[in-house]
């Protein structure tokens, strides 16, 4: 029987990262489910939720990682998990929404708000400060997943707060 793993890598950014992990992981035999990759400032965040074949153990599998030169200096946790490794409808992404502009403080949280006010639930979110010739830009993507009654009552409250962000907002159908 299977053993479900999370794996959770925090380490500086290079080229080649997500190959040597999924590289490692891979000839372990292990199968990938749900996996993230960011870069967040000079580090990179990789999370997976993986089954492990029968006879690989976390304890193998945090070796193997720690032995990647790729990770030298890396925060690795593989730890057992225990929740369903498959999510449910929610999980499933309707709508991508971008937000550009200034940035002001609470401004991801003012936006999270309003998904709470129509039952939608956040499935991805990534934001970014870009440096650019007017100064800096901030832009927000948020991979969401809206009941369908809800969706026209929410993006359009999701337009109307961003205006009052003064951010620029678009979103498309997934």
């Amino acid at each position: 029987m299977p053993t479900t793993a999370l794996i959770s890598v925090l380490c500086q950014d290079c080229v080649g990262l997500v190959s040597a992990i999924a590289g490692r992981l891979y000839d372990l035999g292990t199968n990938l489910g749900d996996t993230t990759f960011a870069v967040l400032g000079g580090a990179a965040e990789f999370t997976a939720v993986c089954e492990l074949p029968p006879e690989i153990t976390i304890e193998d599998v945090d070796a193997e990682l720690r032995s990647l030169p790729e990770l030298a200096k890396a925060e690795i946790t593989v730890s057992p998990f225990e929740l369903s490794p498959i999510h449910g409808p929610s999980g499933h992404i309707t709508h991508r929404i971008q937000l550009k502009g200034g940035d002001h403080p609470g401004l991801i949280a003012r936006l999270c708000e309003v998904f709470i006010q129509f039952g939608a639930n956040i499935v991805r979110l990534n934001s970014e400060k870009i440096p650019g010739p007017k100064g800096d830009e901030y832009v927000v993507r948020i991979a969401v997943w809206i009941p369908p009654e809800n969706s026209r009552s929410c993006l359009a409250t999701i337009s109307n707060t961003a205006g009052e962000l003064r951010l620029e907002c678009s979103w498309k159908e997934a």
